[in-house]
């Protein structure tokens, strides 16, 4: 007999990271066929939104990896023989076989690779015939070493992210899904990003789950979340069944398309079905779409495929100037995404062996004469002469200029004394160590001596002032 389906909230917040709010939707194990048909039934919403059906005809995702990049995932029934275990980077010991062990990842996984256990029972990921490969770098909040995670310094945990990129991009991953964020910045991040970039690797990374500016952070804009926001990354916000901005999605500058994000269906690492909500189900049903164009076109590009996603989005869903903070260019179509990234496979390569200057300003030929013939040696030494004598004139013209004049007979006698202006006056001067009667060392062209009021100086040369930051 089927039970009830539950309605036990569990919030999970995932170490400063952006995470699923997630329901539970069976109290009967998933492997009970009529609840995996009330499950499949409950996502077909999401399938309609993305018009995964129509692109299933064309793929399905063969041939592609996608590296979740999360919590860990667990390969329970829909997911069996699709995941690939890759290294724990969290820094934390906890056992996969701990029952609070990759939650988020494993909702996560099954939206990008799902692929049920019949034909219309369990969940269904956006890549259905892809794989995983799960790399664990974050931990679920009833993780019994989360406390140890959450004492990391930022920049550890950063760096952790940014192996487990390298890792991917080193280990065959055509697309990373990062169903997480951090609110600073990072190099080692930037750097392995780069690296995946250069192979043609997709990363999609949820845009946060702040909610609109003005109820965000009380300053009129959503916090940015990184790696949303690195340049070539392609950032998710979320939408409800209805099409609408979810309420919790960052809405900033880094968003560039949207995908379903509340309540959609999940498998959990126990078996169970949940429901989730967040950026991050979004993110991860974006991935899979990308998986669905690696797989069909494995020779485009990074740029070009998410151009493809991004230019073809719903219709209906763009916003009236094309783009907007809260849903980017629209909802992603995996269908429409496909026809698009079948036209950019189609067309011709540019030509080889073709610069710039063929493009702009006309070419070589509109490229004018120079104005002045090249000059002989006769005329480069006459130049080298005219230089020499100019050199000389400005010497002999300092010269004069540094020399003070001395009144006749001033400092001659010790019965006058040393006359105003006089040599013995200048060397009689206080901390002067010349004697009287001699030039005192400026007026034989060395350098003359600090003023006294003069502040010290530091080894570099700038005044010791406590106004210059230490070197």
């Amino acid at each position: 007999m089927l039970r009830r389906w539950a309605l036990r909230a569990a919030a999970v917040a995932v170490g400063g990271v952006a995470a699923a709010s997630c329901v539970l939707l069976p109290a009967s194990p998933a492997s009970a066929d009529p609840i995996g048909v009330q499950a499949y039934n409950s996502e077909q919403w999401v399938f309609h939104e993305l018009a995964l059906p129509t692109a299933w005809k064309t793929t399905r995702g063969s041939g592609v990896t996608v590296a979740v990049i999360d919590s860990g995932v667990t390969p329970v029934s829909d997911l069996a023989g699709s995941v690939i275990t890759g290294p724990d980077y969290s820094g934390v010991n906890t056992p996969p076989t701990n029952p609070n062990w990759g939650q988020h990842g494993t909702w996560m996984a099954s939206l990008v690779a799902g692929h049920g256990h019949g034909q219309s029972d369990g969940i269904f990921g956006s890549a259905p015939a892809a794989r995983v490969l799960s790399i664990r770098v974050i931990t679920d909040s009833t993780d019994p070493n989360y406390a140890k995670y959450q004492a990391e310094t930022a920049s550890l945990g950063q760096t952790e992210l940014a192996n487990a990129i390298t890792y991917a991009v080193a280990h065959g991953a055509g697309v990373i899904s990062l169903s997480l964020g951090y609110t600073l910045q990072s190099l080692p991040v930037r750097t392995a990003l780069q690296d995946a970039y250069d192979h043609n690797v997709v990363v999609v990374a949820s845009a946060g789950n702040s909610g609109d500016p003005a109820g965000a952070t009380g300053k009129g804009n959503a916090p940015f979340s990184f790696p949303a926001d690195y340049p070539g990354v392609l950032s998710v916000a979320a939408v409800t069944s209805t099409g609408q901005v979810a309420s919790f999605s960052s809405q900033n500058l880094s968003v560039q398309v949207a995908a379903p994000g509340k309540l959609v269906p999940a498998e959990g690492r126990d078996g169970g079905y949940w429901y989730v909500s967040g950026t991050s189900p979004a993110c991860a049903l974006t991935a899979g779409v990308a998986a669905l164009i690696k797989s069909a076109y494995p020779r485009l590009t990074d740029p070009q495929v998410i151009s493809a996603i991004t230019s073809s989005t719903t219709p209906s869903t763009r916003p009236k100037n094309g783009w907007d903070e809260q849903i980017g260019f629209g909802v992603v179509n995996a269908a429409a995404a496909l026809s698009t990234a079948g036209r950019l496979a189609a067309a011709s390569p540019p030509a080889t062996g073709l610069t710039a200057a063929g493009y702009y300003g006309g070419g070589p030929r509109a490229v004018p004469a120079v104005p002045v013939p090249p000059r002989g040696p006769v005329a480069l030494i006459g130049y080298a002469l005219l230089g020499l004598a100019c050199l000389a004139l400005i010497a002999f013209a300092t010269s004069k200029l540094l020399t003070p004049a001395v009144p006749k007979g001033a400092g001659r006698t010790a019965a006058r004394g040393p006359g105003p202006g006089s040599e013995a006056a200048l060397a009689d001067e206080p901390g002067w160590s010349t004697p009287p009667g001699t030039r005192p060392p400026w007026l034989a062209g060395q350098p003359p001596p600090q003023p006294r009021h003069a502040a010290p100086r530091g080894q570099d040369g700038r005044p010791a002032h406590r106004d210059y930051p230490p070197l």
